[in-house]
């Protein structure tokens, strides 16, 4: 991305996050997460792929067809994905929104799917539920306050507390399966709004 919008050309996440990019691969991998919500029988509509990061899932979904929006404070992040997308021919079905997750506000009328995977905010997470269409999916994936004990200093609000994500649903969602990951300290959520 080339235009960093200048409230967060300092913040302290979007260097972070630069910094860790810039020595990761020049792709994230698909998550398993991913690959099962995509499977699922969804509705017509977009996917939403918050704290994207150059995601997998983003350009498995935008394989099939689905536009996606792909949200993330990290413009290296972004950059990278667009620059895959092209590569696959893939760039006019994913639009790349460079933002502070805890201020910005999907689109109505809403998502097929909406999926995360590294990223937790109990805030994000009710707005990101609010955006499922009838008959979409929710996937999530987030540490929970096991992985404290292996990291101490992770942050307790960067963590999900016993029973969630699930127990904060808002009313008219199945939870296919809450569970958490084996020896990741992470916790995996996939559920489906009821049409």
């Amino acid at each position: 991305m080339e235009d960093v919008p200048p409230d967060l050309a300092g913040h302290p996440d979007r260097l972070r996050w630069n910094a860790k990019y810039g020595d990761a691969p020049a792709l994230s991998p698909v998550h398993p997460l991913a690959e099962r919500a995509l499977a699922l029988d969804l509705p017509d509509g977009g996917v939403l792929d918050l704290a994207s990061g150059p995601s997998g899932g983003a350009l498995l979904a935008a394989g099939t067809g689905r536009s996606v929006t792909a949200v993330d404070i990290s413009d290296l992040a972004l950059g990278r994905l667009a620059a895959e997308a092209g590569r696959r021919g893939l760039g006019s079905l994913i639009t790349l929104v460079q933002a502070d997750l805890g201020l910005w506000r999907p689109d109505p009328p809403g998502y097929a799917l909406v999926l995360c995977t590294g990223f937790w905010d109990r805030a994000v997470f009710e707005r990101a539920a609010r955006a499922v269409l009838d008959g979409g999916a929710l996937a999530w994936e987030a540490f929970s306050e096991d992985a404290r004990r292996d990291r101490p200093g992770l942050p307790a609000e960067w963590c999900l507390r016993a029973g969630e994500p699930a127990s904060l649903l808002p009313r008219g969602f199945t939870v296919l399966q809450q569970a958490d990951v084996p020896a990741t300290g992470k916790r995996r959520l996939l559920t489906r709004h009821a049409t």
